[in-house]
């Protein structure tokens, strides 16, 4: 039995307009307001370009606004840690990328955030295979054919990607130690810089998402080896996998996991699951993410902490290993 003074405490946030915690979290017909989407880059690249097209239609399914709110900085360090320190009623959400949740933990010993404990999972929101480029120039078709170009000279050869610490810095790390290669990795800030000098031919090889290399394939100064994922991509199904070219272990690609704050009441985290899965079933939401190079793959909540947990001790062996740190 709650004590005089308890109660009286939830008698006057009762008529401020407030309520406790507890209150807040199991209030029914959720939402009854505006959902704010927290995205933890700036505005105009991929991540928040799909967060604005996954949110409007979320706004739609859930009947209240969704409400942009871009936190970038710290390779989404400020914007992940905004989010793990919000109320955990439902009302605030991360859109974000492995970066948050396997890559960050791997490179940085001391985060504001538990990738694990700190977050409550809705569903991933789309997936993007990773993909092994090459230079038109180099003589180079077929995975076989660079694993034997580039153990002939070691430690000759280099390869781009999008940043020190990012998705494509891991898979090709991941590349080598399989298929045991000796390469100079060459960081870039950002994909594109990376894809400008590996079609002039500044470096003969590249990671990169299949988004980016699609336009740039059909200029047909960069070729396509192979994808990281166990299957082929559904945007550049043409292009083998690693997998199916001798190196089977090897599986990893970029995904967007949509998130609340951890606690997040039964009942919130029902209607949230529903209100995504509606989403990514909406024919032009997934043509809207298709035309910007992410594949509209869904997944419920289950199965987005499972790939969290599964790919966290798999990037901290690959940090390790490669000696990838967030400096």
């Amino acid at each position: 039995m709650k004590s005089p003074s308890a109660l009286a405490s939830m008698a006057l946030l009762s008529c401020l307009g407030l309520a406790p915690m507890a209150t807040l979290a199991a209030e029914s017909g959720f939402p009854s307001r505006p959902v704010t989407l927290v995205i933890p880059f700036p505005p105009g690249g991929a991540t928040d370009v799909n967060g604005r097209i996954i949110g409007q239609r979320l706004a739609r399914e859930l009947g209240q606004p969704v409400v942009i709110e871009n936190r970038a900085g710290a390779g989404t360090i400020i914007g992940a840690s905004y989010v793990s320190k919000a109320a955990p009623d439902g009302y605030t959400l991360l859109v974000s990328s492995g970066t948050t949740f396997t890559v960050n933990p791997a490179i940085r010993a001391n985060l504001p955030y538990d990738p694990v404990k700190s977050f409550e999972p809705i569903g991933i929101a789309g997936r993007i295979a990773l993909i092994l480029l090459a230079n038109s120039e180099v003589p180079v078709q077929t995975v076989r054919q660079f694993v034997d170009y580039v153990k002939a000279s070691p430690g000759k050869y280099s390869y781009a990607s999008f940043g020190t610490g990012t998705t494509a810095h891991f898979a090709g790390e991941t590349i080598l130690h399989a298929a045991g290669l000796k390469m100079t990795h060459v960081p870039y800030k950002g994909s594109a810089p990376a894809m400008t000098d590996l079609m002039g031919g500044q470096v003969a090889f590249s990671v990169d998402t299949v988004g980016a290399a699609i336009p740039q394939l059909k200029s047909g100064k960069i070729k396509a080896i192979a994808v990281t994922t166990a299957r082929r991509s559904s945007l550049l199904p043409e292009a083998p996998t690693l997998a199916e070219s001798g190196y089977p272990d090897i599986d990893m690609d970029s995904w967007l996991i949509l998130a609340a704050p951890g606690g997040l009441p039964a009942d919130a985290k029902v209607r949230l699951e529903k209100a995504l899965a509606a989403t990514m079933a909406d024919p032009d939401t997934r043509a809207r993410l298709s035309a910007q190079g992410l594949d509209p793959a869904y997944s419920n909540a289950a199965v987005a902490s499972a790939l969290i947990n599964r790919e966290l001790p798999v990037m901290r062996a690959v940090a390790a290993r490669a000696n990838i740190t967030a400096d």
